[in-house]
This record gives C-alpha cells, structure tokens and sequence, in this order.
C-alpha cells in the first residue's frame, strides 16, 4: 500500500499511484512522473522505492 502523504513534505501522492503503475510499463519512470506533477526528490523516492509487500505477506496473515 503506498502512502497517502509524501513522509517528508506532506503532498498527497496517494492518488497517482495507479495510473504511475500502469504507466510505467510502457515509458520511462521520470518521464512520467513530471507528467503527473511530482517533481519533488521527496515524493518521487516516495513512488520509486515503494515494494508492494501486501502481496507477499497476505498468506501469513
């Protein structure tokens, strides 16, 4: 689950999540996160180094 709120200076980022994962299969990362507005380091280390690991610990539950 990403977060809703950049750690560092509070932008919701929440809300791009989907369409940067459907975009990135087909363009470059940066190309479409100045696209989406998220031009902050901050919130673009938000997006990058996020690891979807709901997936992986759901059978543990």
């Amino acid at each position: 689950m990403i977060p809703v709120r950049c750690f560092t200076c509070g932008k919701v980022i929440g809300s791009v999540w989907e369409e940067y994962t459907k975009r990135i299969e087909s363009e470059d990362a940066g190309a479409v996160l100045d696209d989406l507005g998220i031009n902050r380091y901050c919130c673009r280390r938000m997006l990058l180094s996020h690891v979807k690991l709901v997936d992986i610990l759901s059978p543990y539950q």
